[in-house]
């Protein structure tokens, strides 16, 4: 876990920069609310507006970030309204609840926007329950989540948007389908039970912290496509909480609250959240729970009875989520991760012709959004096949596959960053041996990605001896046919053996 957190690729440090804005932007928005003169709970409450604007927001371009940023407060501020007016009717808000978090999981159909949204209507439900909100307080919270969101608005669209000087990521959607066909159909109705258990056994647990039962259920479900992803997305989750707990009582119970130092330490964590979404979902939830359990002294209600409740619930919300997956309209992986895989193989390709060409002095051409884009694919091979590599697999021969396509997955991407970089230098030398070698990668991915294509020819194409270059192009170009030819036996395996069951 340490390893992949700290040598995890960041083309043009986009985590840290993403991180530090985020600081920024949310540090800005509490500011703003205390010259304000905004209660605690108001500040909280914008602040984490500020936090989930900036997180959840992701639309291609920056012109579709800044409608979808305005659009939070339209589903925002009804979705407060209503947990406010029904914070002393349990049942009814109960269901409520369960209905936001169907919605909020079918709204991903539509695309980055609709998950935004989605998001943000969960989370302003939660929010009203974490700082048990009533109707009389409801005017200074849209006051409160209004500046705020104009706030982390203006750094992210004005002080720094470095978006204006990025191409746009777009990671392609999931196949679709129709009817319970369609896997937000499913998540939706796997969700919505999923979060009902969790309320049911929550409250049992506890009659005031219950929607810590709700809210892990949902955000196991948040970016995950089947039921293997969701159950490892489940266990990371506890063990980001179980760790985080314990950092809590070491770190942030001794502090009783004091100001200045959990301030410090809330923007620690807000950082930590933005710079380990992308590779790691434990640490990721270490740096929330640190978070919550921060912002819980600030509300004068920490101690240790109170952390022991939050793992308890979590592992109520992880047990939900887990018996939804697995007992309601179960989504399988296979597919999924073998799509995954080819559009990989593709923008492998796309990566390494638009290099050349720029060797050969295209001015028009540029494989810098092509690499982005890989970047994000992989990481969404990653999450599919994260079931079979993960520790507790029992399955060896897939895992020792599974983990082999990845290597080799991951070589191909440093080869294409390496080719990239190279492209990049306007001082770069063209050799005529490019050509033919990126002839040989498209032959190579072609092979790989033909359903009834032969795999074999793969290796025939590419597995030839190079002799040593001097030319960096070319080294990164036979490193890279290397990787491929390597990547057809345990692809040819998977399909007559797919790595997960279908």
């Amino acid at each position: 876990m340490l390893k992949r957190m700290f040598v995890a690729p960041d083309p043009g440090w986009l985590r840290l920069r993403s991180a530090a804005r985020s600081v920024l932007g949310i540090g800005l928005a509490v500011t703003v609310c205390g010259y304000a003169e905004h209660s605690l709970v108001a500040a909280i409450t914008g602040g984490l507006a500020a936090l989930l604007a900036l997180f959840t927001v992701t639309d291609a371009t920056v012109g579709k970030q800044m409608v979808t940023t305005g659009l939070l407060p339209v589903v925002g501020f009804p979705v407060l309204a209503a947990a406010a007016v029904l914070h002393d009717h349990p049942v009814a808000r109960g269901v409520a609840f369960a209905a936001v978090v169907g919605a909020g999981v079918y709204a991903r159909r539509w695309g980055p926007r609709g998950h935004a949204l989605g998001v943000f209507a969960f989370m302003t439900f939660f929010a009203a329950q974490f700082l048990h909100t009533v109707p009389d307080q409801l005017p200074q919270l849209y006051a409160a989540v209004a500046l705020s969101l104009l706030a982390s608005s203006t750094v992210r669209f004005g002080v720094w948007c470095y978006e204006r000087r990025l191409p746009p990521v777009v990671l392609p959607a999931p196949p679709g389908g129709r009817g319970l066909a369609r896997t937000t159909t499913r998540q939706a109705i796997q969700a919505t039970a999923g979060s009902a258990f969790a309320l049911v056994l929550g409250q049992l647990l506890s009659e005031q912290r219950w929607y810590w039962a709700v809210g892990a259920t949902w955000w196991i479900f948040v970016n995950t496509a089947s039921r293997g992803e969701t159950l490892v997305r489940g266990f990371r989750r506890t063990l980001g909480t179980v760790v985080g707990i314990a950092l809590g009582l070491i770190v942030a119970v001794p502090l009783h609250g004091a100001v200045v130092p959990t301030v410090a330490l809330v923007a620690v964590s807000v950082f930590g959240i933005f710079y380990t979404a992308a590779v790691s979902y434990t640490w990721m939830m270490l740096a929330v729970t640190m978070m919550a359990t921060l912002l819980y002294g600030l509300l004068g209600v920490l101690d240790a009875d109170l952390l022991t409740l939050r793992l308890a619930e979590t592992g109520v919300g992880a047990l939900g989520a887990a018996l939804a997956v697995l007992l309601v309209l179960p989504v399988t992986t296979h597919a999924t991760t073998d799509a995954w895989i080819q559009r990989a193989l593709r923008c492998v390709h796309h990566c390494t012709a638009e290099a050349a060409a720029r060797l050969a002095g295209s001015a028009t051409a540029d494989p810098a959004p092509h690499v982005a884009d890989l970047e994000l694919l992989l990481g969404r091979v990653r999450l599919s096949l994260s079931p079979l590599v993960h520790p507790l697999s029992p399955l060896r021969a897939r895992k020792a596959r599974a983990r082999q396509v990845l290597a080799l997955l991951d070589d191909c991407a440093r080869e294409v960053r390496g080719l990239a970089s190279i492209a990049a230098d306007p001082e770069a030398s063209h050799d005529a041996r490019l050509t033919a070698a990126c002839q040989r990668v498209e032959a190579a991915v072609e092979a790989l990605t033909t359903p009834r294509g032969a795999p074999d020819a793969a290796a025939t194409t590419v597995a030839e001896s190079h002799p040593p270059v001097a030319e960096p192009a070319l080294v990164h170009l036979h490193g890279l046919e290397r990787a491929l030819a390597e990547l057809a036996a345990p692809l040819r395996s998977t399909r007559r053996s797919p790595l997960v069951d279908a």
